[in-house]
């Protein structure tokens, strides 16, 4: 068995394409391996600023032998067609072909033994055609060549047991290829000639004492372990973020951390302005105290070594990082002298949607919505209405023009410095939230009300003009939108049917040209659905209990459907739900073939005790008549523990009545009788949830 060695090495890629990248040729890789029958033990990505690299072990050293085989026309076909199989083969007569009978004729068949090649010989074609294939998402041209690539491209490694396999990348036009061999470079700065290697180790090796650092997660923790040190010898602390970490990650291939200061005055801006600058446009780390308060040092990540031990380095990036703070504090100190409410009417000037109206509109709307919510959910709905006005006034401030990312969270102190109630302000603050899978959502009930009618304007307004997700595009973030509404409602356990909350949304509309309410109700009721399942996936719920559960009955009460899939969830995981299960599918199963076989439906509501003659039967009767009324009753007191133990009482009837009596009776009156005794079965179940959509 044998190793190939593949690197790309280029210009300086984007950190936020390299690991796709990597595992993107990886994944081309050996694809096309197992296509040529060549298997393998292991293969890796890598990936730094200048590389893309992938090792693939376990190689045989030549392809298997196989047997090609292609089908033929048939036999009597006429001979235009005979020639043209013949013609596809590389054969001028039918004597290597053989005839084969099957269900649909006698055809000519085509078999040739085919020996395997040497892996070597095969292993340029797969690379090229490998490279070929790989999609990214910005690309460039460069020097004389046509042909496009994310940065220009400036050697390739190939090595199969430590021989060079040669290839080329076309580059087009006029330009030269470029050539696979078996050397490659080190670091820009610290670094200079080609580097022979012999095979991965060696090339790692020498990488390494070329200062570069191939395996990211080494270059990730050398970055975690410095930083922290670092700050512990000034007495503070990493500001954790993961995010930065993986993208700093990609900006070097020998990471060196310093510490940087910037002055005191800076830190009269709120902090997550200073870090969104540091972080955003310098990629530089944030130091707390002990109280979690920024201080006024930082850590850059330098991807060099210098004879002063950084200084240099150090003072580039503090005086870049000074003009940065310095508009900030500028933008900050002249929006404090304008009231926040002062901004309101300029939201009238930034559109929300061409066809929606502007963001004053939108607040208008929110104010509206925020005071109807907070009635259905007992808050103060004077405050709700007053955090709805306020909400997005930052967006015509300074901070905000200059650090879009911290829109909302700048509105906070404003609105602090206006002495705005504090609900008010932190309302201001959560009103986006949550903004993806990992961020909090809103759980004061002023927050909440926001934060809801943001979202929920959003969705109806768009929904009303037609412009839903369609596939993978979603321009307007509305299944974040509604992902950020189901999970408000679920985590702060709110009871806020989905419907009014629609409609008072669209009463508040006064645009022309929207889908009428009854239109848009179903469709946002459907999207509600599949988020929902999506929400309940991750936590682990079968997206099938979900579709048993609306099927059984449509329902818009969001924190009552999770209670009864959880429930059904619960209930099809102990003996009694299996084998109730089990009678279930059963009883369904029969039902379908004797109805399509009769051409009518049965009903369960069409038993008739009289015709009950076998005591199972009666049993399996009493028991339904019971549990019915039970399960209906408790369903409507939402107590599901008393539902899942009113059906636990069906299994004993059901499977003795399974075990004993024949469905298909001689006498009609009696067969007729006991499928609609197995329609009663499904249709008491079904109360619960749709258990036909259940799968297994």
């Amino acid at each position: 068995m044998a190793e190939f060695l593949l690197e790309l090495f280029s210009e300086e890629i984007p950190a936020r394409m390299q690991v796709k990248a990597a595992d993107d040729l990886r994944d081309l890789l050996t694809k096309a391996l197992t296509d040529k029958g060549l298997t393998f033990t292991k293969a890796e990505a890598h990936s730094t600023p200048r590389r893309i690299t992938v090792v693939v072990d376990g190689l045989p050293e030549q392809q298997p032998d196989t047997t090609v085989e292609k089908r033929g026309p048939r036999v009597d076909a006429p001979d235009q067609a005979i020639q043209g199989f013949l013609k596809s083969v590389n054969l001028t007569s039918l004597d290597k072909c053989v005839k084969e009978e099957s269900p649909k004729g006698t055809f000519w068949f085509f078999r040739e033994n085919v020996k395997g090649q040497p892996t070597a010989k095969v292993l340029g074609g797969i690379a090229e055609e490998a490279i070929n294939k790989m999609v990214w998402p910005k690309s460039m041209r460069w020097k004389a060549g046509t042909r496009q690539w994310v940065r220009p491209l400036h050697s390739m490694v190939a090595l199969f047991k430590g021989e060079a396999i040669a290839f080329d990348f076309t580059l087009g036009g006029t330009e030269k290829p470029v050539t696979s061999g078996a050397s490659t470079e080190g670091h820009r700065f610290l670094s200079s000639g080609k580097i022979p290697v012999t095979g991965f180790a060696d090339y790692k090796e020498k990488l390494k004492k070329a200062h570069v650092l191939l395996s990211r997660d080494d270059r990730k923790a050398i970055i975690a372990e410095q930083a922290t040190a670092l700050a512990a010898k000034e007495k503070l602390q990493v500001k954790e973020d993961e995010a930065l970490l993986e993208e700093i990650v990609g900006l070097v291939e020998w990471p060196v951390p310093l510490v940087g200061t910037f002055e005191k005055e800076y830190l009269e801006v709120p902090q997550e302005v200073l870090i969104s600058t540091m972080r955003g446009n310098q990629k530089y780390i944030a130091l707390l105290d002990d109280a979690g308060k920024l201080s006024n040092k930082f850590i850059v990540i330098a991807n060099t070594i210098t004879e002063d031990g950084g200084k240099q380095v150090v003072a580039g990036n503090e005086k870049v990082l000074r003009a940065r703070l310095s508009d900030a504090k500028f933008f900050w100190d002249q929006d404090k002298r304008q009231k926040l409410e002062s901004r309101v009417p300029a939201l009238e000037n930034i559109t929300f949607h061409q066809k929606l109206g502007s963001v004053k509109d939108k607040i208008t709307r929110m104010q509206a919505l925020s005071a109807a919510i907070a009635d259905m959910t007992k808050a103060d709905a004077k405050l709700a209405s007053r955090a709805a006005l306020l909400a997005k006034a930052d967006l015509s401030s300074g901070v905000v023009f200059q650090f879009p990312e911290v829109q909302g969270i700048i509105g906070r102190y404003y609105a602090l410095h206006d002495k705005e109630n504090a609900d008010v302000a932190t309302a201001i603050s959560d009103h986006y939230k949550p903004i993806g899978a990992n961020d909090s959502c809103p759980t004061a009930p002023v927050s909440i009300c926001v934060a809801l009618a943001d979202k929920l304007d959003t969705l109806v307004g768009f929904f009303a003009i037609d412009e839903k997700p369609t596939g993978s595009k979603d321009p307007f973030a509305l299944r974040r939108a509604a992902l950020g509404v189901i999970r408000i409602i679920l985590e702060n356990k709110l009871r806020l049917p989905l419907l009014p909350l629609f409609e008072a949304a669209y009463k508040n509309y006064q645009v022309k040209g929207l889908k009428p309410f009854k239109d848009i109700s179903a469709e946002l009721i459907q999207f509600f659905t599949e988020r929902l399942k999506v929400a309940l996936k991750d936590q682990g719920v079968r997206f099938d209990l979900i579709d048993a559960v609306f099927a059984a009955k449509a329902d818009d009460d969001l924190l009552r459907v999770v209670a009864r899939v959880n429930a059904v969830q619960d209930f099809i995981k102990t003996d009694d739900g299996v084998n109730l299960l089990a009678g279930y599918k059963r009883a369904a199963n029969i039902l379908r073939i004797e109805e399509k076989k009769d051409g009518k439906a049965y009903a369960g509501k069409d038993v008739q005790e009289s015709l009950l003659a076998e005591e199972q039967e009666k049993n399996l009767f009493k028991a339904l008549s019971a549990s019915g009324g039970k399960i209906k009753a408790d369903l409507a007191k939402e107590d599901y523990k008393a539902v899942m133990s009113a059906m636990s009482g069906l299994r004993g009837a059901v499977d003795d009545f399974f075990t004993k009596i024949l469905v298909n009776a001689d006498e009609p009156k009696l067969r007729t009788n006991r499928l609609s005794l197995l329609a009663n079965i499904a249709g008491t179940m079904n109360e619960v949830a749709d258990f036909s959509k259940l799968e297994g």
